[in-house]
């Protein structure tokens, strides 16, 4: 009889480790999965080979995580949240067919996702496979899985709804990369005509332009002075140029300094707040952010306390986690979220009386969802509205530069005109 030491779960998932004898590995896995248990491994011998085996795995595997790390994640931009939409949704469904958690990581793994490496899958079964939780697992790769992912998925863990929670994990993002999808579509168009003005300004002043300088010149005319600020313009274009790629590399230099002090950033932030149009498109996702994440956490279980502080981490702006972070610490003295919301004078009306209602009727995921739902339609609104003004505000502003072109060349030509007819 030969000794096996044996890693095997039961049908719970408890992680189980011992050794038994058996007259062969085929043996000794028949009588594992007799006695109720899913074999993970079985290995002949317990001494210094096993040790070293074991040794040699680990070794690997901090060396494939390390190189992981360094070389996929170190290097690479982190993945976009349609990408982890798309990651989890995969993971879901494979879960959902009632593949078990291994084998859908292995899938995972060969099938691939966009974004987010097969080596993420691999790390993530071999943790799992070493008896860590998924959860644990995704918390050793933070540039994958953020704070929220990994307690969600903690939190459906515990509650036994892990494919549950995925699932709403996983609209979740679609949600976000949605809303940043409308922003990102809603300010192409403008960019898009602001470039091609751009072009069509600087080759007339320093292609177009020059040729009617010399003519004007030739002519020894008094000209208009909207003309000779127009050809003043021409000739810093033609003899100075390369100080406006100069000079914007320079405000940008100091401007990302600037962002990058607390204060700066800080009031950067709060200027977002304040600005005429798009302050409000900027409040409205803000607090639909705020709101959608906080909601997702506390149906899914997570703490209050812990909710807050990852609702906190998520949100891009200062001025809004400093009002989260004033509310987490009067929650932590008994007080119930809707009050210190209040006093922050930061969130609207609304959002603070939902979020009452649900505290009265035992429902604040319920009620931060619909919150959520109702800025998140608002913000379409207000992006619709933003893209349909700016096409004839871009139109309009178009018109006047060209037309000050034509009516700069087109009055000094006039002029001219009328000196050779006297």
């Amino acid at each position: 009889m030969a000794q096996f030491s044996y890693k095997a779960r039961r049908r719970s998932g408890e992680l189980v480790q011992d050794v038994l004898e058996a007259a062969d590995r085929n043996e000794a896995v028949a009588r594992l999965q007799r006695s109720g248990l899913v074999p993970i491994s079985v290995d002949a011998g317990r001494g210094t080979a096993k040790a070293d085996r074991t040794n040699g795995r680990s070794s690997a595997v901090t060396t494939a995580r390390a190189t992981s790390a360094r070389g996929l994640f170190g290097r690479r931009r982190k993945p976009k949240l349609q990408e982890l939409a798309t990651y989890t949704q995969q993971l879901t469904n494979l879960l959902k067919a009632g593949m078990p958690l291994t084998g859908a990581l292995n899938s995972m793994a060969s099938l691939g996702s966009k974004g987010i490496p097969p080596e993420v899958s691999k790390l993530l079964r071999q943790d799992v496979m070493e008896g860590k939780s998924l959860s644990d697992a995704m918390a050793r790769q933070p540039n994958i899985f953020s704070e929220l992912h990994v307690n969600m998925v903690r939190a459906g863990e515990q509650s036994g709804a892990l494919v549950e929670v995925l699932q709403r994990l996983a609209s979740h993002y679609e949600r976000f990369a949605e809303v940043r999808h409308k922003f990102i579509s809603a300010l192409i168009y403008p960019a898009v005509v602001s470039s091609v003005g751009i072009v069509i300004v600087f080759f007339f002043m320093t292609v177009m332009l020059p040729k009617f300088t010399a003519i004007f010149t030739e002519m020894k005319t008094e000209l208009p002075a909207s003309t000779k600020l127009l050809i003043g313009i021409s000739h810093f274009f033609a003899l100075y140029w390369w100080t406006i790629p100069l000079a914007a590399l320079a405000v940008g230099i100091l401007y990302n300094r600037y962002k990058a002090t607390e204060a700066g950033a800080r009031a950067l932030d709060r200027l977002k707040l304040r600005l005429p149009v798009l302050g409000n498109i900027f409040q409205l996702n803000l607090f639909a952010q705020f709101a959608r994440t906080l909601g997702t956490l506390l149906h899914n279980g997570v703490p209050v306390l812990t909710a807050l502080k990852i609702t906190e981490q998520v949100v891009p702006n200062r001025v809004v986690r400093e009002a989260i972070a004033r509310t987490r610490e009067e929650v932590t003295d008994g007080k119930t979220i809707a009050q210190p919301l209040a006093r922050s004078r930061l969130f609207p009306q609304l959002m603070i009386d939902l979020i009452r209602i649900g505290e009265e009727t035992g429902d604040v995921p319920g009620a931060l969802n619909n919150v959520a739902q109702t800025y998140e339609n608002e913000l379409s609104v207000a992006l619709r509205v933003m893209t349909n003004l700016i096409e004839p505000v871009m139109i309009i502003a178009m018109a006047l530069g060209v037309g000050f072109l034509l009516f700069s060349v087109l009055s000094a030509m006039f002029q001219i005109t009328a000196n050779i007819a006297r």
